[in-house]
């Protein structure tokens, strides 16, 4: 009986010193998460803008370019807009300037920054970022950034690839007079691209394959691209004419939906004719040009006069036998419209074609793949607004902003860099593709957000007695996953280790 009771109070006490070791713990870890909070945050990176995070960036740059070898003589460049809500006042000179601008959400009650990014041709690995005011126009951001790209690489003779906000007289002539090269498109309301449609009529264009390549979506279907070279620019830039095959055929789909859209507006107009605001040619002449708008050259509209003529009584009183008549005319109005088949035959000709302007001297199809891969640009931007979750962002201070974009930017290039490793050795070893999907359904080109599905169920599982770590068992590991580490270079025995080793 004694001894039970011993026995019993022994094991009393042992529970209540585990249960006191617990709530040690529990306090210490509250004691610690109470370190980390929005204060926390808020100095950390007022301590990051203070340490001249540009120069931390380009330190970061060079040790990614000489670890993986990185190839840096082709630069993409794009911009976007991040949104933030709240007034932001009393912002720091120094720093980079919330406003308001053309925003592409249609929020133009938000303040908003301009981001740019530079990326490498290889990997599409980012280089370098840049932040620049709300209401920055983005072909204001080139020379800046060109700059930039120049003290980071130590060079200017890398190709600069851009959208059409590049294409101004004054980023063209700056970049070609400082020795960098340079490839874009050209927007559609340049005049020098007017001779282009004069050749077009006239049969002058003698199209060149460049090449074929599988369409993303269908890939027993294959696209084809073809160049034409015009004559130089009046500044001696070269000016070469792509004609894609998927472009024109998505070009006449969008022509003929127009085309649809407009007549159907026409016959709602023509419903409506000599009523409240549709009753003189003026205003019928308005809204028959707001419904062809954007096919006002391939499609003939003609308004018809109808009159008929009718006697009123202009004598008082009712109807009599010597009541006084007026003869007059009543004129009505109705539309009558239809395809310009002419107009659309020359329309169609340009189909599939837009224009690029380069200074370099490649071959036309060398000057064409350089800039389909601008593109990726846009991939690299959603992963920052999806899956790294860049916006919102909720701090008071626009030095902050900096810092914490930053710190984005570096995670995109783990990202990016992750990505490149692992098609890089794909390709090396000629596998086509891995079995890291949803369902165990295959992909050719493994993205960081699939390695990250992959890896959900892998967790480190750890027991501890007071102190000391009992037992510590790695679960979820498998040959697949052991795949992936190879092909990423990082060790496998590094997770192997910790499920075989019991600490007592």
């Amino acid at each position: 009986m004694n001894q039970g009771l011993y026995q019993l109070g022994v094991r009393i006490r042992q529970e209540l010193s585990d249960l006191d070791y617990t709530l040690q713990r529990a306090t210490e870890g509250l004691e610690k998460a109470k370190k980390y909070n929005d204060d926390c945050l808020g100095r950390s990176l007022d301590r990051l803008y203070n340490c001249k995070h540009n120069e931390l960036m380009f330190e970061l740059v060079a040790n990614a370019i000489k670890m993986h070898q990185l190839e840096i003589n082709t630069i993409h460049n794009d911009s976007t807009k991040v949104n933030f809500k709240g007034s932001y006042e009393d912002q720091a000179p120094e720093t980079v300037q919330l406003g308001h601008g053309h925003n592409k959400n249609f929020r133009p009650d938000c303040l908003q920054l301009v981001y740019g990014l530079n990326i490498t041709d290889d990997g599409h690995v980012p280089l370098s970022f840049a932040l620049f005011d709300g209401n920055q126009t983005d072909d204001k951001t080139h020379i800046p950034n060109w700059e930039q790209l120049r003290r980071m690489l130590s060079k200017t003779d890398f190709i600069y690839v851009a959208d059409c906000k590049l294409c101004s007289e004054d980023n063209l002539d700056h970049i070609h007079f400082n020795g960098g090269y340079f490839v874009t498109v050209v927007p559609k309301n340049r005049s020098l691209l007017k001779p282009f449609s004069k050749q077009l009529d006239v049969g002058e264009v003698k199209w060149q394959p460049a090449y074929s390549a599988a369409d993303n979506r269908h890939p027993s279907r294959q696209h084809d691209f073809y160049t034409f070279e015009a004559g130089p620019t009046p500044k001696g830039y070269r000016l070469i004419w792509i004609r894609s095959t998927a472009k024109a055929e998505q070009d006449q789909k969008n022509r003929e939906r127009r085309l649809a859209n407009a007549e159907t507006e026409l016959a709602d107009l023509a419903g409506k004719l000599n009523r409240y605001k549709l009753q003189t040619w003026k205003h019928i002449e308005t809204a028959i040009a707001g419904a062809v708008k954007n096919v006002k050259e391939l499609i003939d509209v003609e308004i018809v006069e109808h009159t008929m003529p009718y006697r009123k009584k202009i004598s008082l009183g009712r109807p009599r036998p010597n009541s006084i008549y007026e003869d007059r005319t009543k004129i009505t109005c109705s539309l009558k419209w239809q395809r310009n088949q002419a107009a659309i035959e020359c329309h169609a000709l340009a189909d599939g074609t837009f224009p690029l302007i380069t200074n370099t001297a490649k071959k036309c199809a060398e000057v064409l793949s350089i800039y389909k891969q601008q593109p990726r640009l846009e991939k690299r931007y959603s992963t920052t607004k999806s899956v790294l979750e860049i916006a919102p962002v909720f701090l008071e201070k626009s030095s902050r902003i900096e810092a914490i974009t930053f710190l984005y930017f570096v995670a995109l290039m783990v990202i990016s860099l992750m990505e490149r490793a692992i098609r890089k050795q794909m390709a090396e070893e000629s596998i086509e593709s891995l079995g890291i999907l949803p369902q165990k359904m295959k992909t050719a080109t493994p993205t960081w957000n699939n390695l990250r599905y992959l890896f959900r169920n892998v967790h480190l599982s750890q027991i501890f007695i007071k102190e000391h770590l009992a037992k510590q068992t790695l679960k979820g590991l498998h040959e697949i996953h052991i795949e992936v580490l190879r092909l990423l270079g990082v060790p496998a025995s590094k997770y192997l280790k910790l499920s075989d080793e019991s600490i007592t």
